[in-house]
């Protein structure tokens, strides 16, 4: 185990939460999520207790960082972080602060991972912590800490990513969290019960509460960590996209997908293209779309969205299909369903500022063709997959002409004429249908008085032939 971890773990109840230090804590919560600390609503109360134990933890790791030389640097955050300068935008990589406080790694100006604390070590080493107040969704968990590492990794150039974990429930022998501490850079530490914290501010107030930000030695930028080296994510992204496309084209498995090349393991969603309209309507045709329950007529589709761009989440290869809406600034993201369709999970908005601009330059790409194989690829027929790929190229199958049914009288006639007698032979068995010929109708025009008492010409209908 690191030194730095080891030391953390075995001293951090050395500094334990007093009134005034949970109470410090809420300088780093929004004013909304204050008011919903106590309140009844479960739901919104989880959400702020999750927001203020990130700030209980943030400001005991202030005050412990100060007692070793093991720890070289903590990252400012929440209210301690330096104002935004600049608001997310295409072409940002590395580590920013969101106008929150919040530490984020982007690529191309989409958030890419959050880290609830930085951390350096005596060396200038990198390391990072999570968070926790529940056991829920540890399998998501442990893809995200195994991602995180490697994105550090990457772009500082470590071989080796320490990690921390903070939990204020007793997950030490849960399987996932036994599996993540068998690394050797990483370390558990379990607090007490946020109702405990809780006590600690009972009948203070909070809403209001402000407190400078404090002197420490300790303090850095995470935004100002240089990257070891050249960080281009959306170049990163190409070359990922064109080897998917090349994969696809030389029929590899779904399960190839997963397993390592020579590409850094940081790009995790693929967007593959706009689709063309013919790609657009096999889609919908083949995948069914349905939003919060009501499925989507595939007549309906272009008229409620401008554009439908295909996406693959790797490593697991689940396809994704964003709608941009035409009334709305939004983009619908669409997750498989277990009929075999689309259906809505959530918007993507310019509050999302990053991933929505890079959408918003995604042109049509990508035809029926090839959105077919992407699909048939990762997740297989559609609940109406025949359909999907017409034989000429995206267009609606064309439709055999009608004949005419041939009136009774005129088949009588062709089959007296065409049937020897006594073969006992059904009418029209070794012959084609014919077509029946157009009957000409004579022009009609009214008759001159000299036409009429001279018999002038009549309209006669010739009938069949004989």
């Amino acid at each position: 185990m690191s030194e730095m971890v080891r030391w953390i773990t075995e001293h951090f109840d050395e500094v334990p939460p007093t009134p005034a230090l949970v109470i410090d804590a809420t300088k780093h919560m929004r004013k909304n999520e204050r008011k919903q600390l106590f309140s009844e609503d479960l739901p919104s109360m989880k959400t702020a207790e999750g927001r203020w134990f990130e700030g209980v933890i943030y400001e005991r790791m202030l005050r412990l960082v100060q007692r070793t030389d093991l720890v070289g640097g903590i990252a400012r955050k929440g209210a301690d972080a330096p104002p935004v300068g600049q608001n997310a935008a295409l072409g940002q990589n590395g580590l920013f602060y969101s106008n929150i406080g919040d530490i984020k790694i982007r690529g191309n100006g989409q958030d890419l991972a959050e880290f609830d604390l930085l951390l350096k070590d005596r060396d200038g080493n990198i390391a990072f912590a999570e968070i926790v107040t529940s056991p829920t969704d540890m399998k998501e968990f442990e893809a995200e800490i195994r991602f995180k590492k490697r994105l550090i990794g990457f772009i500082y150039g470590q071989a080796q990513v320490p990690f921390l974990l903070y939990s204020s429930v007793d997950v030490s022998r849960h399987p996932i969290v036994k599996r993540i501490m068998k690394e050797p850079d990483n370390g558990l530490v379990v607090t007490g019960p946020c109702e405990e914290l809780k006590r600690l501010i009972e009948g203070h107030p909070v809403r209001n509460h402000t407190r400078k930000s404090p002197k420490n030695s300790k303090f850095f930028r995470a935004d100002e960590i240089q990257a070891r080296r050249t960080f281009d994510f959306k170049a990163l992204h190409e070359e990922r996209r064109q080897r998917l496309l090349q994969m696809i084209a030389a029929k590899a498995t779904k399960a190839e997908f997963a397993e390592p090349d020579d590409l850094p393991p940081i790009v995790r969603k693929i967007l593959c293209g706009g689709l063309y309209p013919s790609a657009a309507r096999a889609l919908c045709g083949s995948y069914p779309l349905t939003i919060r329950g009501k499925p989507i007529p595939c007549a309906e589709v272009p008229k409620r969205y401008s554009k439908i761009v295909l996406a693959v989440n790797l490593p697991d290869g689940d396809p994704i299909i964003y709608l941009r809406s035409r009334h709305r600034m939004e983009y619908l993201k669409m997750v498989r369903d277990k009929q075999g369709g689309f259906k809505f999970e959530s918007a993507r908005t310019p509050h999302m500022a990053g991933f929505f601009l890079w959408l918003e330059t995604i042109a049509p790409s990508l035809g029926s063709q090839i959105a077919h194989e992407i699909l048939m690829t990762f997740i297989g027929p559609g609940r109406n997959s025949a359909p999907f790929v017409p034989n000429n190229g995206g267009q609606a199958p064309k439709k055999e002409p009608v004949q005419k049914k041939e009136p009774a009288q005129q088949r009588g006639r062709r089959q007296q004429k065409g049937s020897p007698a006594g073969e006992g032979m059904q009418p029209g068995a070794n012959d084609a249908p014919k077509a029946p010929r157009r009957r000409r109708r004579a022009r009609r025009r009214k008759a001159s008085p000299s036409e009429s008492a001279a018999g002038g010409p009549i309209s006669v209908d010739p009938g069949p032939s004989a």
